[in-house]
Formats: C-alpha cells, sequence, structure tokens
C-alpha cells in the first residue's frame, strides 16, 4: 500500500519544537550549573529562592526541558514515544510552576506581569506538542 508523505507543516513544527526543546535544556544546563560569581549577580529575590529550593526542583526541571527536547527528536523519528515524553515533560512543567507560584512569594515579589506569562507559554507549548504527538499517532504517523 502507497503511503503518503508527512505534510511539510509537520517537519517544520517537528524542528521547531527540537529547537525549543535544545533551549530548555540550555537553561537548564546554566541554572544547574551557576557559578558562585553568577549567583552572587543575581537579584536578592532569585539568589534567596535558587539556594533555598528543594533538591527534587533540579530533577523536575531537567525532566521538563530533557523531555521536550527528547520528545521533538522522537517526532523527527516518527515515534510513538513522543506521546509518553510530551506527557512527562508537560506533568513535570505543571510541578515545577505549581511549586514556584503556590510555595513561594514570586507574585508578590515581582508582580504577576513579570512573572506569569512565559511560565504560561511554556505550559501552552507542553501542551500543543503533546496535542500535536498524539493527532500524529492517530493519523498513524507514527510507529
Amino acid at each position: 500500500m502507497f503511503k503518503r508523505p508527512l505534510p511539510g507543516w509537520y517537519w517544520i513544527a517537528s524542528a521547531l519544537i527540537v529547537l525549543w526543546g535544545a533551549m530548555g535544556v540550555f537553561a537548564f544546563y546554566t541554572d544547574a550549573t551557576m557559578s558562585d560569581a553568577a549567583l552572587a549577580a543575581l537579584p536578592a529575590w532569585d539568589r534567596a529562592f535558587y539556594q533555598a529550593r528543594p533538591g527534587w526542583f533540579v530533577w523536575v526541571y531537567g525532566i521538563a526541558t530533557w523531555g521536550g527536547l527528547l520528545g521533538g527528536v522522537a517526532l523527527l523519528a516518527k515515534r510513538r514515544l513522543a506521546i509518553a515524553l510530551f506527557g512527562v515533560s508537560l506533568a513535570a512543567i505543571v510541578v515545577q510552576f505549581g511549586y514556584v507560584f503556590l510555595a513561594t512569594d514570586i507574585v508578590a515579589a515581582k508582580g504577576a506581569a513579570a512573572t506569569v506569562p512565559f511560565p504560561l507559554l511554556i505550559a501552552a507549548v507542553g501542551v500543543v506538542q503533546l496535542w500535536l504527538a498524539r493527532t500524529a499517532a492517530a493519523r498513524g504517523w507514527l510507529r
């Protein structure tokens, strides 16, 4: 049976997801390997948050970013594993930002306009990634 090639938008979306994931992993790496000098240069609230956050937080951050990057790679490879990777990544995003917004005073300290939009964007991208993987699987594009 002849199979139609995947639409061009699928490849573009998958490549953009990989780039987004690579930026996330870079941000995670930068955070996880922050030098004492870079830590000292942070504003007081950020420095206190960095020093007080629980150890599991770094793991969750890593799972969120690496899950997204590897999910994008799985989409490019047309693998159903992308669904699980994006699902785990999205769950980690919820846990990560749930902690930031529920267990800290970040909104009171910095304001909602400065703290809410980017995490909402990250969560929205996580939802779209998972939707794309599920849609691709339902259409028979992933194996």
